[in-house]
């Protein structure tokens, strides 16, 4: 079987922990550990967010002024490179013997995609609400609530296509475990010349990882975070875990446009258009998930959902 595996940036960097290379190197170890023992038997491609690392190198950036000004493309070029390095390392670790590469992954947006002119894609630490308003009457930044806090936001445009495709194709088929799409892969666009630049957004890294997952024929997505899987009626006290669903009975649902949303969109629409299956839960789960037995399990109309 061929899995593309999705690692949040909660599954990297746990809610309130600290965003030290030590608590990261914690995460990961764990992270790789539940994905070596699928990799012995699988073909595997990884995926990551940087949703926290790269606000924080923002925050950096911005902290000596006429030194950085870097554009989030940039920055985001740097935490694929950050944690992609330490994804692989621990890869080489557990799978002794087994060839692992991290490939910085280019994705081309639309220059004209209406999520430049509405951010939504949260970013960097949570701040209090006194925090968040002094941020962005300083720096210009849109903030929104996340959770009991606040963080910025910025543009979230959907990928298109992946520069490096065949590339890709070729690694993930000479067998070597592959981290790619980094972040969700930096955002470029084509000018009128037809040369590429970058643009000032991170890309939903779950949206991500579907393109991957379509693009090598994977047979399997799954989308890692911290939650159990698809809650429905979240925070009432008719919260329930949704099991098995066709992509029709999941898209029924809404979702948070932040967080939730993005990886039921990604998995239906995986699952509509290859006939494979998608699983969203815990990293730790992984293997349970892949079988049904943890998490939320997304299938083919014709497999029958709940």
């Amino acid at each position: 079987m061929k899995i593309v595996a999705a690692l949040g940036g909660n599954a990297l960097l746990r809610r309130g922990e600290p965003l030290t290379a030590e608590a990261q190197a914690r995460n990961l170890a764990a992270a790789s550990g539940a994905l070596a023992d699928l990799s012995r038997n699988h073909a595997m491609i990884v995926t990551h967010g940087n949703g926290p690392q790269v606000g924080v190198l923002a925050l950096q950036d911005a902290a000596v002024p006429g030194v950085g000004n870097f554009p989030l493309d940039i920055l985001g070029a740097g935490t694929t490179g950050m944690i992609g390095y330490m994804v692989a390392q621990e890869f080489r670790n557990k799978l002794p013997g087994r060839q692992v590469a991290m490939l910085l992954t280019q994705i081309e947006v639309d220059p004209k995609d209406s999520a430049f002119g509405r951010p939504t894609k949260p970013i960097g630490p949570v701040y209090t609400e006194e925090e968040a308003k002094t941020l962005a009457a300083e720096r210009g930044w849109s903030i929104a609530p996340d959770g009991k806090g606040f963080r910025r936001v910025v543009p979230s445009p959907k990928p298109i296509r992946i520069l490096e495709v065949d590339s890709l194709r070729l690694l993930v088929g000479a067998g070597v475990v592959v981290i790619c799409a980094g972040g969700g892969g930096i955002p470029v666009v084509f000018d009128e010349r037809g040369n590429v630049r970058g643009v000032e957004a991170v890309i939903e890294k779950d949206l991500s990882a579907g393109l991957v997952a379509r693009d090598v024929a994977a047979d399997a997505l799954l989308l890692l975070t911290d939650a159990d899987g698809v809650m429905l009626d979240w925070g009432s006290p008719s919260e329930r875990r949704l099991e098995r669903a066709t992509p029709e009975e999941i898209l029924a649902y809404e979702f948070p446009e932040g967080s939730m949303g993005p990886k039921v969109q990604a998995a239906a629409a995986f699952v509509s258009k290859t006939g494979g299956i998608a699983g969203i839960g815990r990293l730790e789960d992984a293997s349970e998930i892949l079988v049904g037995k943890a998490g939320t399990l997304i299938v083919p109309g014709d497999a029958g959902g709940t």
